[in-house]
């Protein structure tokens, strides 16, 4: 499955509480990079210049990540895997079509967190004053969150289309927005999902 939101909604958050539950693998594309960002390879410095600046990664070093990420033995041997920051746009959901089709494998859930811009902006300003973020300024959150609403919503209005979206309210406190997704995939998978009102 993978879980989709703007930047600031709590996905890699509510990811790794799914991990959790689920016995899943949780594969971030942004912690990914920010791994080879920290650690100064090559690709981390092409990384840096597109994330300072508010930018998405190019398809191409994006897709090349994810395709060797997800032929590594704790996503091809498990139950299953949750994809944090991918696909971000409709030729990377094209991309992951063809990445899980040569492995036998297809999508069968994409969770998408729905909040508020202004609920967005306030979380990411209150972040960067404790973390310290160099890509955490207004400017370049307002550009990530127009950059999110012109590239990634369609990919959820293409899964729409496809029958697999489940949209939740991501306002709240991080137990009520996982309560409710963990409702959302047992309304979908009823017999592969732990019971919502055990959410912990």
């Amino acid at each position: 499955m993978l879980i989709m939101g703007p930047p600031g909604c709590g996905k890699g958050t509510q990811a790794e509480r799914l991990s959790g539950r689920l016995g899943i693998t949780v594969v971030s594309t942004g912690e990914v990079f920010r791994d080879h960002v920290k650690n100064r390879t090559p690709l981390g410095r092409e990384v840096i210049v597109h994330l300072d600046a508010g930018d998405l990664v190019p398809d191409n070093l994006t897709n090349r990540v994810v395709r060797e990420r997800l032929d590594q033995d704790d996503v091809r041997g498990g139950f299953g895997f949750i994809l944090d920051g991918y696909p971000r746009n409709t030729a990377q959901l094209a991309e992951l079509d063809v990445i899980l089709a040569a492995n036998g494998q297809a999508l069968d859930a994409a969770l998408q967190l729905s909040v508020d811009d202004a609920e967005l902006v306030s979380r990411l300003l209150r972040r960067a004053t404790m973390t310290g973020r160099s890509d955490d300024t207004e400017d370049v959150i307002r550009h990530r969150l127009e950059l999110y609403h012109q590239e990634t919503e369609p990919v959820a209005a293409a899964c729409s289309q496809r029958g697999i979206l489940l949209s939740v309210d991501g306002t709240g406190s991080e137990d009520e927005i996982f309560g409710r997704l963990l409702a959302a995939l047992r309304a979908s998978f009823p017999d592969a999902i732990p019971d919502a009102t055990t959410a912990t």
